[in-house]
């Protein structure tokens, strides 16, 4: 699929929703509505109606400081759209933006970008049945050992392109006096890299290319005291990814009954236990008459669609897990539990914190198996439609980063790349404040990915190797009178991929000035400094960023 697929699927993600609320086409050219770190709405007084198109225009120069000093200017023009509608039912959040960059010379910068995040909701039956779907678009910067950083920079040849989708209904309808909820998605996501294959330590590592997933799930349930003094719940699903290397194919399938006692007004425990079946399986590439693998003309191994599926993870039996519910007041929510599933133990849950319309704060721990692909769904899953994304604002780019939203409002890194299916276990967390005229968003997070892959085939050195990466990502604006603000962006990333003295950091940060000229012309200026020590290289190194340029809000 084509970036400009892509961009389609970001838009069509968040007008889900804005095509059914009246107001969208009065909406459109009203309010300022720009995303964070662009100027707009004075923190905190945000209108729920915004649709904001927009171009850019800038120079920039960046300048290499370590190792060397090369000196690189170009042309940047970006369009763009900023939508944040919300109804009673529906909502929906999107920015959009394709970038084009023109350098000078015969070895210069040439590149297309298109960038953003979209969620949207929209009601087919109110309070009963809506449609979903979420999409992403974002750059990043690839490692030898396929690990990913965060990357403004693109002058780069490591330069990675990562994009995901995913829609599907919502049911939350009662029976009598049983509660049914469900949910059913289907999403694709593609990883675009300059090279497909790249080697470590002498070793060949097979990057992520692209997958499709589905999940579904349906739960029926009775409230305590409504039957009988404890609650009841039977709950059944599944989930698969189809991975395009090597056609691995991830298989979940499960299903389980749980009970809920209530301890006091706001304490409940639970506890459930259940059945399930775990599927991990490949083919292996095709191989030369030496018994080599063969590699394509897109530098990934060649499937064999002849040979036979191999096993690298069969796990079916019982499921079973305890844990508290915890809900003092509507703004606070807590759901841990720890359990045995996958045939060994297992941890996960949920922490919401949001005292006023001003702060949030969020917590979510899992443990799942899966590919890339599905991670990317499940984040953007976790989203809420009404949000407002951070933005790098020297290059524009989306880090993962947003505000508004009063839940998890972070999608996280991207982490390892590998092709192989892994387990993966982590937490991400959030935190969002706005203080008078300064809006503030932080997140962080941990993943942990033990890969699984069957013997015999080429994946198989990578089995029961382990990829590890922290982050931390944060964003601030200060608004400045009626026509003014300040931005800044920071980020770290640590990547630890399988074995000793492969560690890779990256660091960042970036600084911005918005001036509104007139009603609709903002003048803008900014610089960025970028870090990137990694050890698979003997050299570290570091960039500096400037830009000037202009701002039209149609």
């Amino acid at each position: 699929m084509r970036a400009r697929s892509f961009a389609a699927a970001l838009l069509a993600a968040g007008l889900i929703a804005a095509a059914a609320n009246p107001a969208y086409a009065q909406a459109q050219g009203q309010g300022s509505g720009q995303g964070q770190g662009q100027g707009g709405d004075t923190p905190g007084q945000r209108s729920n109606r915004v649709v904001q198109p927009y171009i850019e225009v800038g120079q920039i120069v960046s300048a290499e400081l370590s190792p060397g000093n090369d000196v690189v200017t170009f042309t940047q023009v970006a369009v763009g759209v900023d939508i944040n509608v919300q109804g009673r039912n529906s909502g929906a959040a999107v920015s959009v933006r394709y970038e084009r960059n023109i350098g000078y010379g015969d070895d210069s910068v040439d590149t297309n970008t298109i960038s953003g995040v979209a969620r949207g909701t929209l009601a087919l039956v109110p309070n009963t049945l809506s449609l979903e779907a979420g999409a992403l678009a974002s750059r990043s910067r690839i490692d030898a050992g396929g690990g990913t950083t965060a990357n403004p920079l693109v002058r780069e040849d490591a330069e990675s392109r990562i994009y995901s989708f995913y829609a599907g209904p919502s049911l939350n309808t009662r029976v009598g006096d049983v509660d049914v909820q469900g949910v059913a998605r289907v999403g694709y996501n593609r990883f675009e890299a300059d090279d497909a294959l790249v080697t470590q330590a002498g070793n060949t590592t097979d990057v992520f290319d692209d997958s499709v997933t589905y999940l579904g799930q349906l739960r029926a349930g009775v409230s305590p005291g409504e039957v009988l003094p404890v609650g009841l719940a039977v709950t059944a699903g599944g989930f698969q990814e189809d991975i395009g290397n090597l056609d691995q194919r991830v298989r979940d399938l499960f299903v389980r009954g749980d009970v809920t006692l209530p301890v006091s007004r706001t304490l409940a425990l639970v506890a459930g236990a259940g059945y399930e079946d775990v599927e991990i399986s490949s083919r292996d590439a095709v191989r030369d008459a030496n018994g080599v693998p063969v590699i394509g003309s897109d530098g990934r191994f060649v499937t064999d669609p002849n040979a036979p599926r191999r096993i690298a993870f069969d796990v079916d039996g019982l499921l079973w897990d305890v844990g508290v519910l915890w809900r003092p007041s509507s703004r606070t929510s807590l759901q841990a539990s720890v359990g045995r599933r996958y045939d060994s133990t297992t941890y996960y849950g949920t922490f919401t914190y949001v005292p006023s319309q001003r702060s949030a704060f969020a917590v979510a721990a899992y443990d799942g198996v899966s590919g890339v692909g599905g991670t990317l769904n499940n984040a953007l899953a976790g989203l809420s439609s009404d949000f407002e994304a951070i933005r790098n604002p020297v290059t524009g780019d989306f880090g993962g980063l947003v505000s508004g939203t009063e839940g998890q409002a972070l999608i996280g890194g991207v982490g390892s790349t590998r092709s192989a299916a892994f387990r993966g276990r982590g937490v991400r967390a959030s935190y969002q404040r706005t203080m008078g005229r300064t809006v503030a968003a932080l997140g962080a997070g941990y993943d942990r990915r033990t890969f699984i892959a069957a013997a015999g085939t080429v994946l198989a050195p990578v089995n029961g190797l382990t990829d590890e990466s922290y982050y931390v990502i944060g964003g601030l604006t200060r608004q400045i009178g009626q026509d003014a603000n300040i931005t800044t962006n920071a980020y770290v990333n640590w990547f630890n991929a399988a074995g000793n003295n492969n560690d890779v950091t990256a660091t960042g940060a970036s600084a911005a000035y918005n001036q509104s000229i007139t009603q609709r012309l903002v003048g803008r200026a900014a610089i960025a400094v970028d870090y990137f020590d990694s050890e698979f290289t003997a050299q570290d190194f570091a960039f500096a960023t400037a830009l000037v340029g202009l701002r039209y809000n149609f």
